[in-house]
């Protein structure tokens, strides 16, 4: 199975692409989109659903697994983050994929068996899953392999209880 994490962010969205067989996972393709605050609204989000629909294209995958938006002191950036995710539904609903949506304790409790892990012991736990050591990779990207991961894991069990 072919899913697909995103971490939702209007600067910086991660998506992160991994396959699984069993107990046996790998990631296929990772990495941010990004945009600029000097860019209108609209043309950000147009930018961040052209590449999502991209990534959609390419990898073909089974499920679309996003973060929800858990909580947020600053009301703009979590009107942004909203912005993003909408975007994001909208890019997997076009293309007919199935969306599974994660809070971070979920995320967190999938990665590393404790939903308050710190984000470096997720960060260690997908580096071990997905067998990337040391690899190079952004925050936003490695978040988005963990809700990926979550997201593979969870189907299983969430069709099951079905």
């Amino acid at each position: 199975m072919i899913v697909l994490g995103i971490d939702p962010g209007i600067e910086t969205c991660g998506y992160g692409v991994i396959k699984g067989t069993g107990n046996q996972v790998a990631a296929l393709s990772y990495g941010v989109i990004t945009t600029t605050a000097d860019q209108p609204t609209g043309e950000r989000l147009r930018l961040l659903h052209t590449a999502l629909a991209e990534v959609i294209r390419e990898q073909q995958p089974a499920r679309v697994s996003v973060e929800r938006l858990y909580f947020s002191r600053n009301v703009g950036s979590a009107i942004a983050v909203g912005q993003a995710r909408g975007v994001a539904l909208l890019a997997a609903a076009q293309h007919e994929v199935p969306i599974a949506e994660y809070t971070p304790p979920e995320v967190k409790q999938a990665v590393s068996g404790y939903g308050s892990a710190s984000k470096d012991q997720v960060l260690r736990m997908v580096r071990t899953i997905l067998g990337l050591g040391a690899a190079r990779m952004r925050d936003d990207a490695a978040d988005a392999l963990a809700i990926a991961l979550c997201g593979y894991f969870r189907a299983d069990w969430e069709a099951k209880a079905l």
